[in-house]
């Protein structure tokens, strides 16, 4: 089988309030050889209240940054930023320090020797990720994991992973709409409808909670059910 021809990734850093981290996140991204690929990193700010903002301004000159009016949600930020990726691959990253750039080697070299379209990090692949999770976390996750599964007769175990990599014509043929958190099951409600050939792989993960800024609650969790049932019938 023939690998894949890429020559560069498109990093995709959706931001909102992340002035506590950004500077590290984009440290990490930077000195991460990800399989010796070019890098375009790309910076979208969610209508970030705590000096976030200002902080990326400084960064226009060196990555595409863009900054949206007022928060719109990660989906809305992904979609924004998917517009101006050149990029044979395609992967996002969040702007907190929950994940480490590092394991993207893992999704990447997949995608790259042509055994894949799509690859997940699965937190829940990973004995040590495990226990990074709160209770009312990992339950959450591995119920809509489940939901995922039972919709689409799939055997997903982390639906809900920010480590997801994609073939770039892949990705920017499938149109976006979900604005907030639901943008997870709903990419991953149409690769699977496209049955496009997705796998996961164990990744790290060092979960943080409210008080440090953690912002997805219980109600994305009824968005993530919505959005699932609603595109495993329509769209």
């Amino acid at each position: 089988m023939k690998s894949l021809k890429a020559t560069k990734i498109s990093i995709i850093i959706p931001v909102f309030n992340e002035i506590n981290t950004l500077n590290q996140i984009i440290e990490k991204v930077e000195n991460t050889d990800l399989c010796s690929l070019e890098k375009e990193i790309i910076l979208v700010d969610d209508g970030s209240k705590d000096g976030t903002r200002e902080l990326l301004k400084t960064f226009s000159q060196k990555y595409k940054t863009f900054f949206h009016a007022k928060n719109m949600g990660k989906g809305a930020a992904v979609r924004t930023a998917l517009y101006y990726t050149t990029g044979d691959i395609i992967v996002i990253q969040d702007a907190d320090l929950e994940y480490n750039p590092e394991d993207y080697n893992k999704l990447i070299k997949l995608i790259i020797n042509n055994e894949v379209d799509v690859a997940y990090g699965s937190r829940f692949l990973a004995p040590e990720s495990r226990k990074r999770f709160r209770f009312l976390q990992y339950l959450g996750n591995k119920s809509l994991t489940i939901f995922t599964n039972l919709l689409f007769g799939v055997g997903l175990t982390d639906m809900e992973t920010c480590y997801k990599a994609f073939r770039a014509d892949i990705i920017r043929n499938i149109s976006i709409k979900s604005n907030k958190f639901d943008f997870e099951p709903e990419i991953t409600a149409k690769i699977l409808k496209l049955k496009y050939h997705l796998q996961e792989v164990p990744i790290s993960y060092n979960g943080r909670n409210y008080s440090e800024g953690k912002k997805i609650g219980w109600k994305d969790g009824f968005s993530a059910i919505k959005a699932l049932m609603w595109y495993r019938v329509f769209d």
